[in-house]
């Protein structure tokens, strides 16, 4: 049976697969016609080569955007902005990769005219795609008549689910109830009591879809309803009542043949996933301690230790992954002082060295932490980890804070490249941070990592106010 997800994704995977056609027959026409391409080009750059490298990267960039197709509130100003924005992350995430990789430096003004001329094609396609879907839907060829059995908050919250989405493939006749719900939209007509609903089926034959969600006291319409569904060919959906017990999106899973209900989605519950970003992490941090590394911890050891007495790296327990404490490791950047264990860092923190100081404005007092990584107790991307005093702290005054523990704490993150990072001050920059973390854990994937990343490493290069 189709549903409002699938023509989601059959949205998406036509849009994305027009852009990557676009940008990549748009590039191949840049390289025929135009010269000097590139300022510098230590060997060929072959124009597959380029293709590929520009298709890798608009992928690891590009966001989910679900709704933006089928939200009946989206406008096209509001496409074409996200489109600029894309184009702008994209852009410079690819222009980078190929000049730090020693690949080649492309002209600037080739650069600018090229993504120019991307914006304003792609926003047309984005436009076109939308005005497709608008018109395909009001069509209406797509939709199945529906009923409801039931007149409670979920079957309110389904309905306006349903009506507040293009690609919603029902249309709702009305619902049955023991009496009318005044709280129910009046756009949505009462048929009767639920045992009106064999009658009332008996004279509409284009109605194929029944919603069912009865309560405890009702259930003994159950049977006969599922029954009469059964043997006149008709859909029968049962839809939890959950609504005060789960006021959230919920999740199901299957244990055998019980199904279960679950808080959120997690893609790293997955054995692949955990797999597939665990050697990420191994790679990366592998090459970074082998290759890069020791350098760094030569120049900054010394630098620390003329600048001032203690170690070179600073070590503090940290809370990880299912609440499980582990040593963090960082550059030391402080005096020697007791209050490490306790106390945030602030603007003016007297504790702060000079050089100190550069190491947390530019993070290479993060760099130690890659050890971490190697060994399995952090990621390179996830949410960062608090001192002990803090977890304690924040678990009692911020609800679900804990849910961010069910992944491994990372180097960098979504929160921290999203402005929420520094000293907070207020509940509510914490609270802010959480909600960040949530949001990475139930929609991680191998791209949204590399986009983080390549997020940090720009705000390293251009700065930001909160690192201190």
């Amino acid at each position: 049976m189709t549903s409002t997800n699938q023509i989601n994704k059959v949205v998406e995977f036509i849009a994305v697969l027009g852009d990557l056609v676009i940008l990549n027959l748009c590039l191949f026409q840049f390289l025929f016609f135009w010269e000097n391409v590139f300022i510098y080009s230590p060997f060929s750059c072959t124009t597959s080569l380029m293709m590929t490298s520009l298709s890798l990267c608009y992928l690891a960039c590009s966001a989910s955007r679900g709704k933006v197709w089928t939200s009946r509130e989206i406008r096209a100003d509001q496409l074409v902005l996200r489109v600029l924005k894309n184009i702008i992350t994209f852009s410079v995430f690819w222009a980078c990769i190929m000049a730090f990789s020693g690949i080649s430096i492309i002209s600037p003004l080739f650069f600018v005219v090229y993504f120019f001329t991307l914006f304003v094609i792609l926003s047309i396609y984005r436009i076109i795609i939308r005005h497709s879907l608008i018109g395909y839907c009001a069509k209406g060829k797509h939709k199945h008549y529906a009923v409801f059995i039931g007149g409670g908050n979920n079957m309110q919250m389904l309905y306006e689910e349903m009506e507040s989405s293009l690609a919603s493939i029902y249309e709702i006749v009305g619902y049955f109830d023991i009496e009318p719900n005044n709280s129910f939209s009046t756009q949505c007509s009462y048929l009767g009591n639920p045992n009106d609903f064999v009658d009332f089926m008996s004279e509409k034959t284009a109605i194929k879809h029944v919603f069912c969600s009865l309560s405890m006291e009702q259930g003994r319409y159950n049977v006969s309803i599922i029954n009469y569904c059964e043997n006149h060919l008709l859909y029968f959906h049962g839809v939890p009542n959950v609504c005060k017990g789960f006021p959230r999106r919920i999740w199901h899973s299957m244990v055998g043949n019980m199904p279960i209900l679950n808080l959120r989605y997690e893609p790293l519950s997955k054995v692949e996933n955990r797999f597939l970003k665990r050697l990420f992490d191994i790679v990366l941090s592998g090459i970074f301690l082998v290759a890069i590394f020791p350098l760094i911890y030569l120049i900054v050891g010394v630098v620390i230790k003329m600048t001032s007495p203690g170690p070179i790296i600073f070590k503090q327990m940290r809370t990880g992954l299912n609440g499980v404490d582990f040593k963090c490791y960082k550059f030391r950047s402080m005096r020697v002082n007791e209050e490490a264990d306790n106390k945030q860092a602030t603007v003016d923190d007297p504790r702060k060295t000079r050089f100190g100081n550069f190491l947390r404005r530019s993070n290479l007092d993060e760099l130690p932490q890659f050890i971490n990584v190697f060994k399995g107790e952090m990621s390179i991307v996830g949410p960062r980890p608090h001192m002990l005093a803090h977890t304690e702290t924040y678990a009692r005054l911020i609800d679900k804070y804990m849910v961010r523990h069910f992944i491994k704490p990372g180097v960098t993150g979504w929160a921290q490249t999203h402005g929420f990072r520094g000293e907070t001050k207020e509940l509510s920059q914490m609270e802010g941070r959480i909600k960040a973390d949530i949001w990475y854990m139930e929609h991680w994937t191998i791209f949204l990592d590399l986009y983080i990343i390549y997020k940090t490493i720009a705000n390293v290069v251009v700065g930001e106010k909160n690192a201190y």
